[in-house]
């Protein structure tokens, strides 16, 4: 679970478009010093690293579902916020675990550790993104459909559907397998 939750906690954060801008995907400005981070803060002095991504992550997980819903069979499509019930369940589960454990959320999930920070770096995206491989899409009218079959374990699931999101563009492109019903 905890390379899913990196994975959409890392691109939720490049997604932003606040007062230093992201990819600009959603209109958040949440995982800032001068944005989410100040208001966080004060509300939650414990836990406020992790409000802040929980929150982005819950933006970035709201657009991924306005776009799903566009198909003709939303419950179909499989994406990096949307996997299954069951797996979308643990894995907000394992984002409370990490939450209550009182750990920095670069040391609970090592894999945010120089990709979420205080500077922006579009190349470092674009590396991490190329990091998890090649897959072959091809442009639907919800996004980018990854071809070929669903991987069945989640932490290969969760590399086709980030690879998917090459080449970075100006919008999410909603990487996503189509599940035949």
């Amino acid at each position: 679970m905890d390379t899913l939750l990196s994975a959409q906690l890392i691109v939720a954060w490049a997604g932003e478009s606040g007062e230093e801008r992201r990819l600009g995907w959603w209109k958040t400005d949440l995982v800032a010093e001068y944005g989410g981070y100040d208001l966080f803060k004060r509300l939650l002095p414990n836990t406020w690293d992790w409000a802040a991504l929980q929150a982005v992550r819950e933006a970035a997980r709201r657009r991924d579902a306005e776009l799903r819903f566009r198909a003709d069979h939303p419950d179909r499509i499989v994406s990096l916020y949307r996997i299954g019930f069951e797996v979308d369940e643990q894995v907000d589960e394992r984002l409370l675990e990490h939450k209550r454990s009182g750990q920095a959320p670069p040391l609970a999930l090592p894999a945010l550790d120089g990709l979420i920070g205080e500077h922006w770096s579009e190349q470092a995206f674009s590396e991490w993104v190329a990091s998890h491989g090649d897959v072959e899409t091809e442009t639907s009218p919800l996004g980018r459909r990854i071809k070929g079959a669903e991987p069945t374990d989640v932490a290969n699931l969760t590399s086709k559907l980030v690879a998917a999101l090459a080449p970075v563009g100006d919008a999410y492109p909603l990487p996503h397998y189509r599940r035949k019903g």
